[in-house]
């Protein structure tokens, strides 16, 4: 075995934990029904894999999907590889309609606190009624089926108020946290042409309020597809914003709205929007099918989350990360919304574990870097009334070090079934995850998930186990994108997964499938950065930074230290006499968290004489990534595909000289 495996788990399910599962429920179910047997979830996850048309037909009947129409296939794939699949053809499905097919539950719907406010509670009745008042007055301004939805909103409750009212109409979500930058989120919205524009005045983050007025002002100027922006004075009541296609918040909450009627569209049409970080260009527009997440999401949450009714589920989130639409889907299986907005470090890291407590949170999850902080800080939960309620603690956003999975059982809760999960916005769940059936070891994911036939290909393109490769996914799953918006003949959306290994999708990470089946994953494999588990494109940083005259050119990487930290350092090229002192700096970092976000700071700015590019003229991210983090310069780079080799020179040297790891 493998030297880098503990010598025991550090949690074992107990047998009354694993057989009050949803998982061993479906596993008895397959028994009953279909004469299956498997003895572990290994076996039940190979069947997945090798009979996925059975095992997603098996999911739609598990979780009772509500749909009407017919299909005659599970699974339609295009002989030229996985863009094109269609699922279920001829059904059609309400995503919203299955988060009220709990309105007898007791819980509530939505608990809610941010920096400013205290906690509160939705419930299910109350969450209804305002959905149908608003859904009502989107119905009568015109709101059909396919029409663009948008938010400019923190993670407010009003967000999913408005995601469930656009979707039970039919139309398409898409939405980008406030703390964008305005030429961030134009660059997004603008793509998708919105009807409607959800926005509010403002958020806080960190004792501290920033304004929004002024940048929603240019947003709308920007954005001629709107026809209406409903406002949200959410930090100050009497924030106004001249513009006569404003409509507030409250105008559209009728007391005695008519019932909520759902409008049921075809299994494969857009549910939502998301976006890529825009390491490429601008970020692509990431549209997936309004039965695909259902089907998705029912599986993650239920089966690899175990959020059952009454259960209250919690991640840290912004409305611009996959992760809020993770958390709304656990109303999908009865669950509880939990969320709060701010900063999860003001006043202190302890902000979010009280929060927990007071909102007798089951399911907590965060980004690993949230953890690592924690565990720097000397936290110690353990013997608290905060973790009273806590089942599980889910991580996500980049991996969670082996020393943070054994602070988790130290110090917070030792019965404790600790979830790290990773996958991403491109299917809007996991690749990889829990399952309330194994062990977690240190620095493992505990398993595959079901249906999603994930493997690490090495330098040849061939299937390895218990080696370094390449994560690769070789079979479609419903919740992949439908196609990116505004993406003729499907080009950005080969270029971003497919051009690698013909037919099966090249996710971008470094992995090791170990011989118990657990998962080890080692960062990324692409130029995309990752800042406290959101991802962040180069092109926007570059686009920030070089708009300042001094200067010429620059290159970001984010490189993965030992311990699970990062150090991101951004390398600029600038005009002949110009030099790099602390008053430029100052304007470099200035100009990246005024247009985009505190993320897109570097923590640290050197100076280099030329950056490397291809032949083609494309910046060489990766292969200096490799060099930085120590690869050998013939290992990582081919000079032939240079325009200039001896840019190279610089950041051998950096790596030799600097304690980059």
């Amino acid at each position: 075995m493998n030297d880098f495996f503990p010598a025991a788990p550090l949690w074992s399910p107990s047998e009354n934990f694993s057989r009050d599962s949803c998982m061993y429920r479906y596993m008895n179910g397959l028994k009953e029904e279909k004469n299956l047997h498997f003895q572990s979830y290994n076996e039940l996850y190979q069947w997945s894999v090798s009979r996925p048309a059975e095992f997603w037909e098996s999911v739609l009947r598990f979780f009772e999907i509500v749909y009407d129409g017919h299909y005659n296939e599970v699974a339609h794939i295009p002989d030229s590889g996985m863009i094109g699949t269609r699922w279920f053809e001829g059904i059609n499905v309400s995503y919203a309609e299955h988060v009220f097919r709990f309105h007898s539950e007791p819980s509530p719907a939505i608990v809610f606190k941010s920096e400013n406010s205290s906690l509160i509670e939705i419930s299910r009745d109350e969450l209804y009624s305002r959905v149908a008042a608003l859904a009502d007055y989107l119905r009568k301004s015109g709101v059909v089926p396919g029409d663009r939805i948008a938010a400019f909103l923190p993670n407010v409750p009003e967000a999913i108020i408005a995601f469930l009212a656009a979707n039970s109409i039919g139309a398409v979500w898409s939405a980008c946290s406030p703390d964008f930058g305005t030429a961030s989120v134009i660059d997004r919205f603008f793509q998708i042409e919105p009807k409607i524009l959800f926005a509010g005045d403002g958020y806080s983050y960190n004792g501290k309020s920033y304004p929004k007025t002024e940048a929603l002002h240019e947003l709308t100027q920007a954005l001629p597809s709107l026809e209406k922006i409903i406002f949200l004075p959410l930090m100050n009541p009497a924030s106004r914003v001249e513009n006569p296609k404003v409509v507030f918040w409250s105008e559209t909450q009728s007391e005695n709205p008519p019932p909520l009627v759902f409008t049921r569209i075809p299994f494969n049409d857009p549910l939502w929007i998301l976006y890529s970080s825009g390491t490429t260009g601008k970020p692509k527009a990431i549209t997936q099918s309004a039965g695909g997440c259902l089907i998705e999401h029912v599986k993650a949450l239920g089966f690899h989350q175990n959020v059952k009714p009454g259960d209250r589920f919690f991640w840290y989130s912004t409305t611009g990360w996959m992760m809020w639409n993770y958390t709304v889907a656990a109303m999908l299986t009865g669950g509880t919304a939990v969320i709060y907005d701010g900063a999860a470090g003001f006043p202190d890291l302890n902000v979010l574990w009280n929060f927990a407590g007071e909102a007798k949170v089951n399911h907590f999850g965060a980004g690993a870097a949230f953890y690592i902080a924690c565990m720097k800080a000397g936290l110690e939960l353990r013997h608290s009334e905060i973790t009273r309620y806590l089942q599980s603690v889910g991580s996500t956003g980049s991996p969670l070090p082996p020393e943070a999975f054994r602070w988790i059982y130290a110090a917070i809760k030792p019965d404790l079934w600790l979830i790290s999960l990773s996958g991403g916005t491109d299917v809007c769940s996991g690749f990889v995850g829990g399952s309330p059936l194994l062990p977690v070891y240190a620095g493992e994911i505990q398993c595959r998930m079901l249906g999603a036939k994930v493997e690490a290909f090495n330098e040849t393109g061939q299937s390895v186990a218990d080696e370094l490769g390449e994560m690769v996914i070789l079979h479609p799953m419903p919740s992949m994108p439908v196609f990116f918006w505004d993406d003729p003949g499907n080009e950005r959306y080969f270029n971003s997964y497919f051009d690698v290994y013909p037919g099966l999708w090249r996710h971008g990470d470094w992995i090791k499938i170990t011989e118990r089946g657990s998962v080890i994953i080692y960062g990324r494999s692409d130029a995309t950065l990752n800042r406290g588990g959101v991802r962040i494109g180069t092109s926007e940083v570059y686009r920030a930074v070089e708009s300042i005259p001094e200067v010429l050119d620059s290159m970001v990487i984010c490189i993965e230290k030992e311990g699970g930290e990062f150090f991101m350092p951004l390398f600029v090229v600038l005009r002949e006499g110009e030099k790099l002192d602390d008053e430029l700096k100052k304007r470099i970092n200035f100009a990246l968290r005024d247009q985009f976000s505190p993320r897109h700071v570097p923590d640290a700015i050197f100076q280099t004489g030329e950056i490397p590019y291809t032949i083609s003229g494309k910046k060489m991210e990766t292969p200096v990534k490799k060099i930085l983090m120590g690869t050998p310069i013939l290992k990582a780079v081919s000079k032939d595909a240079m325009k200039n080799p001896a840019s190279l020179d610089y950041f051998v040297l950096f790596a030799q000289t600097f304690n980059a790891r």
